[in-house]
């Protein structure tokens, strides 16, 4: 037994299927299905039953697949101890984030760290944040970036910053006749926004249900009683929003995802605007290593220097 085939008992567990297991592993999926077929044989006991979607494990499987998860972990604090014993010259970072956010938020940070640190390797899982969650609690990540409130975690998160829910819409949108701009005591213009109770008025294009800004728009709308005209509730946050600057229907962001464009207005949520805070999130009872608080260090400075809320 070697972590190596650990490793690819864990991948299957958790994606369900030796095919995108394999994809994960980037090997070929004969040699995965060859790998557990001689794995299984020198257990003497098979781990996975298949079904119609994929694979499942066994009771005997449960079992291996708990013990391995908890090998690998403890394995993976084991060379943090080790990595901080040499001073941040070497290491590895498991991080999770959203991809919508991501994508506008962390390569800046990224720069910033390898150069400080140019021996430690981050490596990125991008999911939402719910299943962010999941891999902070089995230990698969040393940190990730999750909303608040979280759903299962209770413990071992740091505020971070607070975000803000807008609207995308083109400025030649007729949502624009609705749009309120006040003018503060300096003569500048504030924030623009428009009530949800007249955005509803015009199509809409969600984002997925199961990502955070799907469920908070769908929640906005629900808190008013009010009804979405929906063009699409399927797409990705980051093709809804590249849709809504388009100007093909309207579509929520994040402030801190916001792209600029000369042709695009993000609006507010009603005057008093959606909020949302955002979290950095820990394994319980785990080592944080000096690399993992370097990280979270550089992250929290960068995101409340650049004006993020």
């Amino acid at each position: 037994m070697d972590l190596k085939e650990l490793n690819y008992i864990v991948a299957i567990a958790d994606e369900g299927s030796i095919s995108r297991a394999a994809d994960k592993l980037y090997m070929a999926q004969s040699s995965l299905s060859q790998f557990l077929f001689q794995y299984e044989a020198e257990l003497g006991a098979k781990l996975f039953v298949r079904t119609a979607r994929g694979v499942r494990p066994t009771s005997a499987g449960e079992v291996f697949i708990d013990h391995a998860r908890q090998i690998l972990m403890d394995y993976h604090r084991t060379k943090n101890e080790i990595w901080d014993i040499e001073q941040l010259h070497g290491g590895r970072i498991e991080l999770g984030i959203s991809t919508f956010r991501g994508t506008r938020l962390l390569p800046r940070v990224l720069k910033e760290f390898r150069r400080t640190y140019p021996g430690i390797h981050v490596k990125i899982t991008e999911q939402d944040s719910a299943a962010l969650e999941n891999l902070i609690i089995d230990g698969t990540l040393d940190i990730a970036m999750i909303a608040l409130p979280a759903v299962r975690l209770k413990s071992n998160f740091d505020y971070l910053m607070t975000d803000e829910v807008m609207i995308v819409a083109a400025k030649d949108h007729p949502v624009m006749e609705y749009v309120h701009r006040n003018i503060e005591a300096d003569g500048s213009t504030s924030q623009p926004w428009v009530s949800l109770a007249d955005a509803a008025r015009f199509e809409f294009i969600f984002g997925a249900p199961k990502t955070m800004l799907g469920r908070i728009a769908r929640r906005e709308f629900r808190k008013r009683n009010l009804s979405a005209i929906s063009w699409n509730t399927s797409f990705s946050a980051g093709f809804a929003a590249a849709m809504g600057r388009e100007g093909v229907a309207l579509s929520f962001t994040y402030r801190t995802c916001i792209v600029p464009n000369e042709n695009v207005e993000y609006l507010r949520i009603d005057p008093e605007g959606v909020f949302m805070d955002l979290a950095l999130a820990y394994p319980s009872n785990a080592y944080r290593s000096k690399a993992t608080k370097a990280l979270a260090s550089l992250m929290t400075k960068m995101f409340r220097r650049e004006g993020n809320l």
